[in-house]
């Protein structure tokens, strides 16, 4: 698995957590940065991430910023994205089992680094079900078009 992962100035300590984590549990990956503190527009880096998780040049993405909020909705804008906003680990386990989300969306200043750890590797982790869940996300492909 290939995992893309970027956040803006409000995500940026959280991200470097999530960075050593895929280091820790062998996961491949790169990260869009920023690589500063300074201020930066969250669908700047949204973006990126998206396009590249819709094209399959990388099988996931995780973004990062204040609320998680921002970087959710930009990201959703990109056909082939489902982007969930988790801020617990069931939910986490859930999105990916049922929603079969590619990106996953967390908000620095709403959750700590040990539960957001615990949040990325459950959802790095997770498979989807597959099953009755297919014709459902087959329907949310519908709405895209």
């Amino acid at each position: 698995m290939k995992v893309a992962i970027s956040s803006d100035h409000g995500g940026n300590n959280l991200r470097k957590e999530i960075v050593n984590l895929m280091n820790e549990i062998g996961i491949e990956y790169k990260d869009f940065g920023p690589h500063t503190d300074d201020s930066v527009d969250y669908p700047d880096y949204a973006k990126p991430v998206a396009d590249l998780v819709a094209s399959g040049e990388f099988d996931r993405g995780i973004l990062i910023c204040g609320t998680g909020i921002g970087m959710s909705i930009s990201a959703n804008k990109v056909k082939g994205i489902r982007c969930a906003l988790v801020h617990d680990v069931f939910s986490a386990k859930a999105t990916r089992g049922h929603n079969d989300s590619n990106i996953l969306a967390m908000g620095e200043r709403v959750i700590g680094p040990g539960l957001a750890r615990e949040i990325a590797q459950t959802w790095l982790t997770e498979e989807f079900e597959g099953g009755r869940h297919e014709k459902r996300i087959q329907k949310i492909t519908d709405l895209e078009k």
